[in-house]
């Protein structure tokens, strides 16, 4: 079993503190209220006023956790979330909607569009920052575990 020791623990929480988050609302409201709350704390935060927006955004970067509106005109938030899920170079990005729909149907079919969690609004931001770190601390995770996954594979293939 491994041990971290007390001086590996800043690096790796500075690590996720540098992570990058998208946030996609054509409100602009929210998007200066999140945007606010999320780069005071830790994050570097960009942001879409829309979802075509959000996918040219995505030529140019690679966010590590995208919280998504769903009602927005032209493409909605299943639509663009649909569109990042089919993408390989996209696809383990972590989506969070964060929304006014509060019907389980909606919240059902944000989580079949590919999305890891829904918010509602109005939102309590200490529930928004837990939710984030969180499932940035679980991407982290699980990003390790296909990098020790990979090293596996070689030594299977060395033996």
């Amino acid at each position: 079993m491994q041990t971290v020791n007390r001086a590996q623990a800043p690096t790796q929480e500075k690590t996720h503190a540098s992570a990058c988050i998208l946030i996609v609302d054509d409100n602009v409201d929210n998007l200066t209220l999140l945007s606010n709350m999320l780069a005071v704390p830790k994050y570097r935060v960009r942001r879409a006023i829309s979802g075509a927006f959000a996918l040219e955004a995505m030529e140019a970067f690679q966010p590590d956790l995208i919280l998504l509106d769903i009602t927005m005109p032209e493409m909605n938030g299943y639509e663009v979330c649909e569109h990042l899920k089919a993408n390989e170079e996209t696809a383990n990005i972590p989506i969070i909607f964060i929304s006014a729909l509060t019907d389980n149907l909606d919240k059902a079919q944000a989580f079949a569009a590919g999305a890891v969690d829904y918010i509602a609004k109005p939102f309590a931001i200490a529930e928004v920052l837990a939710r984030v770190d969180n499932h940035l601390k679980l991407q982290t995770a699980q990003a390790e575990v296909r990098r020790l996954q990979q090293r596996l594979e070689q030594y299977d293939c060395l033996a």
